[in-house]
């Protein structure tokens, strides 16, 4: 098994794959980290392989595993308050600015949708393991104008000892989750309030937003990614 995780810069679960002894790379057009390992433009990959062209996802083995942290800024509950015109920012805005801004974040809507399921179209086509990552605060646009149901939805990540609560959901593609029991010890996270977490001198605010503690991944993986012989 070889892990390919997409949309993920930092390495949390790259490297947490390469501890349990699996051989992982991370793909991503940032590098903020230092641990992008492919640099590339993945919405485009996606649409290659959709369109039948060579790709990376030509790379990925039957055995191998996809974790897809899909971006999620046009997907998240606050997305529908800016189609609104109601968001903080918005305050002064004269509804032609709001009408402009609308029909930009729709397009962007659109192409990240649009990329989306043609990422789980290129996974069944070539009959790849897949698990994508996005929150589960509601209301999220997914939960209401997507076909394809989560698997796994945590809605505290704290309790594997993450930073945040946020509620996230997988969607396993062309596997089912493992349901192993996890018999290790939980070592103290401090919580994070999503709203107060701000960015840093290398990565912007919704890059820390973003981020999932290692502990979190190890756990993640080790319950329902690898056999049960193996955990």
């Amino acid at each position: 098994m070889i892990a390919h995780c997409m949309f993920e810069q930092s390495g949390t679960f790259k490297n947490e794959f390469k501890k349990l002894g699996i051989e992982a790379y991370d793909y991503d057009l940032q590098d903020e980290f230092g641990e992008t390992d492919y640099k590339v433009d993945l919405f485009d990959e996606i649409k290659k392989a959709y369109e039948g062209w060579e790709s990376i996802f030509d790379r990925v083995g039957g055995e191998d595993i996809i974790m897809a942290f899909f971006p999620c800024t046009r997907f998240e509950a606050q997305i529908s308050i800016s189609f609104r015109g109601e968001a903080t920012q918005q305050k002064k805005w004269t509804d032609l600015q709001k009408l402009q801004y609308c029909m930009k974040l729709h397009s962007e809507l659109h192409m990240l949708y649009e990329r989306l399921c043609q990422l789980v179209v290129v996974a069944e086509r070539k009959e790849l393991k897949m698990v994508i990552e996005n929150p589960y605060t509601q209301p999220h646009y997914l939960t209401t104008y997507w076909c394809i149901k989560p698997t796994v939805i945590d809605k505290n990540r704290t309790d594997n000892g993450d930073f945040f609560k946020k509620p996230t959901q997988f969607f396993f593609i062309n596997l089912q989750p493992s349901q192993n029991l996890v018999f290790e010890p939980l070592e103290y996270t401090e919580t994070k309030v999503i709203s107060k977490v701000a960015g840093t001198d290398k990565t912007t605010r919704q890059t820390e937003r973003s981020m999932m503690h290692p502990q979190y991944a190890r756990r993640f993986i080790k319950q329902y990614i690898l056999p049960r012989e193996n955990v």
